[in-house]
């Protein structure tokens, strides 16, 4: 995938800020947008009159010459109004009027004009009346009006008056107002209602942020589309760290952590979109759409992570690009992941170092695991030092990684120990290794303890191989049948040998299927001896030899010998030849003998000879009789007697007993 296709580093000037209108809308005229906040507090408001105006792009350069032609037009339309209340009087005159005023800003002639169209019975005059007051700061009168309108039907001002009253802490009348507003069909009136319900945990929430979406309310959108996906079913969160040391759990693999803590974190979101399609995810989607498309940057981000889970990368990074340049510095490092996927470091580093000046602690530890890649660990600590400012505790977790592998064991300690005691559970697995590194045993269980209570498969099973060390096998299977569950590729071997072990009806299939999992992680060992276990079954022989090949190809060195001496009884020599030879390369005693035995039947005695000295000196009786047969039939007595004298001491019995008996003939013979 070519990531310039996905999109470019941001320029200068490319971030526009989301606009938060006013919570009134007044009268029959429904503002376009709402605010992304879940806050009440009241703002003025634009009266019910005037239709909202769309901003002007500063960076337009016919911009100068619209808002020209805008402010002449409405200079025009304000001059009609005058002339035709002028003329006739009429109420409904008199409140454009007074509208057009208040939208003008002239609040001393648009209240002359309100209060005499009110007087006349205009409803909308009243509505406007109270915003003017309520601009002016007399809540109270405007109050007044907005009931006066909303008892006379006008939805806007039952929006207004149930907003007045949350504000006071009055929540069955701010409730009452509101219904009458969204029964009315009036969409900002319908998501206050429903603001107010789910801020009661009220089931009925929905159905107001669906009518008031359904009328283009974007923020009642994102919030209906937030609770469809919360219905959604989760796949369980992938383990973060595997393994840290050599000895406890898997192999180090020094791998950062770049998530947030939180729950909004882009990591968070990107797990919880993977394989949602479905059911509410899909009509969740939806409603993303809807509201990503009316410019609400949370429903852009969170539209990414949906179309990212399903593999769209392209729709993606679009939605991401545009969430990031409306200032959702999250979109903004989501985007930079997508980039790095890709192969576009570069293009990723600018998108996380722009989320990372917005404070965003994800981003910057994506930086710090960027720059500790390329070698650079004093950019890697500032970015991690960023981050854990930020409130990223994974912050402090990745700088006990770098100052680990630079060799700083206590610096690496004081910032494990900061992580977990913030409740990192890695950090804490790691904190322990480090203990038992140390061989502080006592010290590194408890913390072993807190991370596995907590989720950490690695943990687990470190708990197991701490337990088992000390004999306690009944404890260690209980953690490594823990882990197991979890999908620990090592802890599914640990517990099927361990059923092999102790034997019991059902133990071989119980082993099978543990050894089919580990296989499934990538274990060679697990390959090996699911061969082995099938094996010994007549009818399932044929089987084995597949998973001996699978050990064998991944360097198992037992695999290697087993799968040659199955292809050699088929009469397949340079195939046994081959794999003999792989082991034997690879330090395998019992491949060097088998291919010493294979070379010396096909008439190459002195490469045999080579390969089971290799064999003997490795510690195989066997190869060390051959060796003594091999000096004795060419009259080497003394070189005989010394490889005799090595088989009886390597055995096993029955070597060693044919091996005696050679030194004793070679010795009489010596002695003629």
């Amino acid at each position: 995938m070519s990531t310039r296709r996905l999109v470019a580093a941001p320029g200068n000037g490319s971030q526009t800020p989301e606009q938060d209108p006013s919570p009134y809308a007044l009268g029959g005229t429904a503002l376009a947008t709402a605010p992304d906040r879940t806050a009440t507090a009241a703002a003025p408001a634009a009266p019910e009159a005037a239709e909202p105006r769309a901003p002007q792009n500063p960076r337009d350069p016919r911009a100068p010459q619209d808002t020209a032609c805008a402010t002449e037009a409405a200079d025009l339309e304000l001059e009609t109004a005058r002339r035709r209340a002028a003329e006739s009087g009429d109420p409904a005159s008199l409140s454009m009027l007074g509208a057009l005023l208040l939208r003008r800003g002239d609040l001393d002639g648009a209240e002359r004009h309100l209060r005499a169209a009110t007087a006349a019975g205009d409803r909308s005059a009243a509505n406007n009346l109270g915003v003017l007051l309520h601009q002016r700061g007399y809540a109270d009168e405007a109050a007044g009006w907005w009931r006066v309108a909303a008892v006379a039907g006008s939805a806007a001002a039952a929006h207004a008056l149930g907003r007045y009253h949350r504000e006071r802490g009055d929540e069955p009348a701010a409730e009452y107002w509101l219904r009458q507003s969204a029964e009315s069909g009036h969409a900002l009136g319908a998501y206050a209602l429903a603001d107010l319900l789910e801020h009661r945990s009220d089931v009925g929430a929905e159905r107001w942020f669906r009518a008031a979406a359904e009328r283009g309310h974007r923020e009642a959108a994102y919030r209906l589309a937030r609770i469809l996906d919360g219905r959604s079913p989760r796949p369980p969160a992938d383990d973060v760290c595997e393994g840290l040391a050599a000895s406890l759990g898997p192999a180090t693999r020094n791998r950062r952590i770049s998530a947030g803590g939180g729950d909004t974190s882009v990591r968070e979101l990107r797990a919880a979109a993977a394989g949602r399609q479905d059911g509410p995810a899909g009509e969740a989607e939806q409603w993303y759409r809807q509201a990503a498309a009316r410019g609400h940057r949370r429903a852009a981000l969170h539209l990414g992570t949906l179309l990212e889970g399903r593999g769209e990368t392209q729709e993606a990074a679009r939605w991401y690009l545009t969430s990031a340049k409306d200032g959702e510095p999250r979109a903004a490092c989501a985007l930079g992941f997508l980039l790095r996927d890709a192969g576009d470091t570069d293009s990723a580093a600018v998108w996380w170092r722009r989320a990372a000046q917005e404070g965003d602690g994800n981003a910057a530890n994506a930086l710090g695991a960027l720059h500790a890649d390329r070698g650079e660990p004093q950019q890697a600590e500032r970015w991690y030092r960023e981050a854990l400012d930020a409130g990223d505790i994974n912050g402090a977790y990745n700088l006990g990684l770098l100052c680990a592998e630079q060799g700083r064991t206590a610096q690496a300690e004081q910032w494990y120990r900061r992580a977990a005691y913030a409740g990192h559970r890695e950090a804490a697995n790691a904190l322990a290794v480090l203990l038992m590194q140390g061989g502080d045993a006592a010290g590194a269980e408890p913390w072993f303890s807190k991370a596995a209570e907590a989720g950490s498969v690695d943990a687990a099973f470190n708990l197991g191989i701490l337990y088992a060390g000390r004999g306690e096998e009944h404890l260690a299977l209980e953690w490594y049948e823990r882990a197991a569950a979890a999908g620990h590729t090592e802890a599914a071997l640990q517990v099927a040998m361990a059923v092999l072990r102790d034997g019991g009806p059902g133990g071989t299939e119980e082993a099978e299927r543990h050894l089919r999992v580990a296989v499934q992680g990538g274990s060679a060992e697990a390959a090996f001896r699911l061969g082995a276990l099938l094996d010994r079954d007549d009818e399932r022989g044929g089987e084995s030899e597949q998973w001996y090949e699978r050990a064998a190809r991944q360097g198992h060195r037992r695999a290697q010998v087993r799968l040659g001496m199955l292809v050699a009884e088929r009469g397949d020599t340079a195939g046994a030849a081959h794999w003999y030879r792989e082991a034997a390369e690879a330090g395998s005693r019992n491949g060097a003998f088998n291919l010493g035995l294979l070379l010396a039947r096909e008439g190459s005695e002195p490469e045999a000879a080579m390969w089971w000295t290799r064999a003997a000196e490795a510690g195989h009786g066997r190869a060390a009789l051959r060796l003594a047969l091999l000096a004795a039939r060419r009259g080497d007595l003394s070189a005989g007697r010394q490889w005799c004298a090595r088989a009886v001491e390597l055995g096993p019995a029955e070597v060693a007993e044919r091996a005696a008996r050679l030194r004793d003939a070679l010795q009489q013979e010596l002695s003629a």
